[in-house]
């Protein structure tokens, strides 16, 4: 599978940015997809996700500001209101767990692995 996000960029604090990511590939089941975010020097680490319920579970340095949505079972999308200077970082889209139906052999295949996509950098000036 492969994560294709899209949305990153420069916005002044109180600003607003919206990501969406989007899986390739027949996926039949995920256990939740959602976005991280690394800081330079800083540890990679939960922004938002979702799970396959479509529930939702935030950091709380976000609570309130951001919010979440799975668009369809392939696509999710983060809306990043009142963005602050420490919400710089590079913003990478998971996906947690996954089936999916490999086309060519038509073979279910289920892995309890981390999927990542290349990050797209959000960058908040003060």
């Amino acid at each position: 599978v492969q994560l294709q996000a899209s949305g990153g960029g420069l916005v002044r604090q109180g600003g607003s940015l919206r990501l969406s990511c989007a899986a390739s590939g027949t996926i039949l089941s995920i256990n939740s997809m959602g976005w991280y975010r690394q800081a330079p020097g800083k540890q990679r680490e939960l922004v938002a996700r979702v799970s396959g319920g479509f529930v939702a579970d935030y950091a709380d340095s976000v609570k309130g500001r951001f919010t979440i949505s799975r668009d369809n079972a392939k696509t999710v999308s983060l809306q990043m209101n009142s963005l602050k200077p420490e919400d710089t970082a590079v913003y990478y889209c998971n996906i947690n767990k996954l089936c999916q139906k490999i086309e060519i052999t038509g073979e279910i295949v289920c892995d309890g692995e981390d999927h990542w996509g290349k990050g797209t950098q959000v960058t908040v000036s003060s």
